[in-house]
């Protein structure tokens, strides 16, 4: 769609080699938000597009040396035949209705009061925290959604949602102080962010936004709290949002390279990245509905938040404003302070005296601090978590850090070890993934239908979950989606390179000896295809989106017909995909969970465990990585270098990428260090 992307082999001499374009790719979906138990869809949720960029510096295309379509072939027993299909198709009953996992705030009062401040006295050192703290978090950079080790550097969402709950029923805990700066996350995390600072002000406490930089993403979660406080010079940038698409059809054409892509679904615009030179009709219909859907998201949350009409909003953001104080004057924020003016103002709000510090307790450090010390242990029901977060690969590389992407022999191991244990109730597949091999995809698809054959599964997605990772979600029985979460994309792209003229410009030859009639499918790159070989390339293609697309249909027990409706490599936008059967629910994790009770016949008030089955151990690369960070503030460039040096191989489930920009995103970028960056962030 958007980004231009090229997966290569290492070799161990350098030299041309060709690859076949293969990819099949999923779309995104955007789902509401659910205020109440058993709600219907809410339409009021925001979205900006410079954040779905990042969800989307994936390739979309890999070269593989082998083209195994086969990696879609659903010759398993267990597969119903399509009588049975039928019968299940024909079975279903109205929509179920689930419950939406809304949070409600108890005071801890009486005994277990006195318990919880037993405990905070024979708390370790490091997890005590002064009587009239402030917590303070700065949302800033990269989330993960996987939990992090110790020698983890950066954000973790887990833990930002978890010290949001700490805090509320933290009796040392007197408010919350943000400060939010430019995000390099998705949607579905800012979405599930916002929930909870909407769910800590039902404690009582305070939470205030503090905003030197910001932007419509950054804005979002800010106009969620009580108040918002901006410096004098601070940088807002609430321009509106764009989408873009670049195509390199022209570049390849002057230097002698012919891109011969068989395309399978008409959105499916992957291929169209190597062969036009323009947005095609339908690529540009699908990018201006998640547009806008996405921009018009964003007003009627701000709208709703700040008591404004959404057409005063939308005013207001065409006038290019800059200015702080006419965001002052227009009710956008608070007021105009230093972050130092801000601290004094919370000093007298809680009745510290001018000469005295603030006591304030930070992100890492509170993370420390158990829930156990605050008496929120949870149930003797135990539920376990597997969350599958980056792009999807059937085995680990060496040189691999934790976090460094799906695994999916790790993820079945998993899997398995929670099927054959009794001491889980139900399953959580958290899933974070724009997709990757698809071979891989299907296998841990086999695995979580079989684990849901034992128990009740349900797939909660993130930021992402868009063919393989949409793939992994369609075995779980119940799927829930956040309201800005993107997924769909079923869809198949395959091809290969001409090298031809490129190798006459440049003097180089090349010959083949083979023996078979299709030998050299993959292996002459220095000619086009042959009639036959090129009719061999179709019917690959078109079997492996159909058993893509029957697969999926058979999973959301919809018939084929309909999920062809639907897929043709689309990306929909959250309410259209909920509505078009390929979700159940809108939420977070904790609709999720609510989800769970449900489908184990337990009461929504009694609280379970959660069992998370992938916290990350400290490897060697991490530590490095840690110390890297510390010492001379490499961190981010060992991690990037260890994630390079892995490949993956054979046909691809993933998303194409999509740039979803914000006019000011990148103010001295140019189209070609964009085509520049987007083909880096690739490799």
């Amino acid at each position: 769609m958007s980004k231009i992307l090229f997966f290569q082999t290492v070799h161990s001499t350098p030299r041309i080699h060709p690859r076949i374009v293969t990819s099949i790719l999923s779309k995104p979906l955007i789902i509401p938000s659910v205020s109440k138990c058993y709600s219907p869809i809410s339409p009021f949720h925001s979205i900006s597009l410079p954040a779905l960029k990042h969800h989307f510096h994936s390739p979309s295309f890999s070269f593989p040396s082998s083209f195994p379509t086969r990696a879609f072939d659903d010759s398993s027993s267990s597969i119903e035949t399509q009588n049975e299909k039928e019968e299940k198709v024909g079975e279903q009953s109205e929509i179920e209705e689930y419950p939406s996992g809304e949070m409600e705030y108890e005071k801890i009062s009486g005994w277990k009061s006195f318990v919880v401040k037993l405990k905070m006295l024979i708390a370790f050192p490091w997890q005590r925290v002064r009587k009239g703290s402030v917590l303070t978090m700065k949302l800033r950079g990269q989330i993960s959604d996987q939990l992090k080790s110790r020698f983890s550097s950066g954000l973790s969402l887990p833990q930002i949602c978890e010290n949001f709950v700490k805090a509320a029923y933290d009796p040392r805990i007197s408010g919350v102080y943000l400060h939010i700066e430019p995000l390099n996350c998705g949607w579905g995390k800012v979405e599930e962010i916002r929930r909870h600072i909407l769910n800590f002000k039902k404690s009582g406490k305070f939470i205030i936004a503090y905003i030197p930089a910001c932007g419509e993403k950054e804005f979002y979660l800010a106009c969620a709290c009580e108040e918002i406080y901006a410096p004098p010079s601070a940088y807002f940038s609430l321009y509106g949002l764009t989408v873009q698409a670049s195509f390199l059809g022209g570049v390849l054409e002057k230097i002698g390279i012919e891109p011969q892509v068989q395309r399978i679904g008409k959105y499916k615009s992957a291929g169209d990245q190597l062969t036009r030179k323009s947005m095609s009709e339908e690529n540009c219909e699908m990018l201006t509905s998640l547009l806008d859907n996405i921009y018009g998201n964003w007003l009627d949350v701000v709208s709703s938040s700040k008591g404004m009409k959404r057409e005063d909003v939308e005013h207001f953001i065409n006038e290019g404003v800059y200015e702080v104080e006419k965001l002052k004057e227009e009710g956008f924020i608070t007021n105009i302070h230093y972050d130092d003016e801000v601290i004094s103002m919370l000093k007298e709000r809680l009745g510290v005296q001018k000469d005295k510090k603030l006591s304030m307790v930070d992100y890492k450090k509170y993370s420390k601090v158990r829930k156990w010390t605050l008496g929120l242990t949870g149930g003797k029901d135990l539920i376990a978590v597997i969350r599958a977060t980056g792009s999807i690969s059937r085995v680990r590389s060496p040189l691999s850090t934790s976090s460094s992407g799906i695994v999916a022999e790790q993820i079945i191991e998993k899997i398995r070890s929670v099927r054959e244990s009794k001491r889980y109730k139900a399953v959580i597949i958290r899933i974070d993934s724009p997709g990757g091999d698809a071979l891989a995809s299907d296998l841990m698809w086999r695995e979580i239908k079989l684990l849901a054959a034992s128990k009740p599964v349900i797939a909660s997605m993130g930021d992402v979950a868009a063919s393989g990772g949409y793939y992994m979600a369609m075995a779980a029985q119940t799927i829930v989606a956040e309201n800005l979460t993107l997924t769909g994309s079923i869809g198949v792209v395959t091809g290969k390179f001409n090298l031809g003229k490129l190798y006459e410009k440049i003097g180089f030859n090349k010959e083949v000896i083979s023996r078979g009639r299709y030998a050299e499918l993959l292996a002459a790159e220095q000619r086009p295809f042959r009639p036959d070989e090129a009719e061999l390339f179709e019917k690959s293609a078109q079997n492996a989106y159909k058993q893509f697309r029957d697969k999926a249909a058979f999973s959301r027990s919809m018939p084929v017909e309909k999920m062809e409706e639907v897929a043709q490599g689309r990306v929909w936008a959250g309410k259209d995909a909920a509505s078009h059967g390929l979700v159940d629910a809108v939420g977070g994790l904790s609709r999720a969970i609510a989800i769970a009770k449900h489908k184990i016949k337990i009461p929504q008030d009694r609280p379970v465990t959660l069992v998370e089955l992938s916290r990350p151990s400290p490897t060697l690369p991490e530590v490095l990585s840690g110390i890297g960070s510390s010492i001379v503030g490499v961190d981010r460039t060992v991690k990037e270098l260890l994630q390079d040096l892995t490949f993956s191989d054979g046909v691809q489930a993933r998303m194409d990428g999509i740039m979803f920009q914000r006019l000011e995103g990148f103010p001295n970028a140019t189209p070609v260090i964009s085509l520049i960056k987007d083909y880096l962030s690739s490799l």
